[in-house]
């Protein structure tokens, strides 16, 4: 019992160890390519538009911040039905959908 206890705390501080690694360690266009489910050439793409916050620290390679890509697929979310719903009726209800 003693022995298991002591493994389950050795993989958990291990596991917290790897997921500061992960957190800190910037992504590679091929990394952060597979993280955001794009192709390599649409990701390239995305940064030479300048869409997609990216840094090239020696002016050839792209690297991203994992949190950033995180904060960037969530910059525009989808409303519910329910939202778009409200927002119509307070529109409306404003005197701002009348002519």
């Amino acid at each position: 019992m003693n022995n298991s206890n002591t493994i389950l705390n050795k993989l958990t501080a291990i596991e917290s160890l790897l997921e500061a690694t992960n957190q800190t360690k910037p992504l590679t266009l091929v990394e952060a390519a597979k993280f955001l489910d794009l192709s390599r050439s649409h990701l390239y793409k995305l940064t030479s538009e300048r869409k997609i916050p990216h840094f090239k620290p020696n002016g050839k390679k792209i690297y991203f911040d994992k949190s950033e890509l995180v904060q960037w697929l969530k910059r525009k979310p989808t409303r519910t039905l329910e939202e778009t719903e409200e927002k119509a009726a307070s529109y409306i209800v404003s005197g701002k959908g009348s002519a």
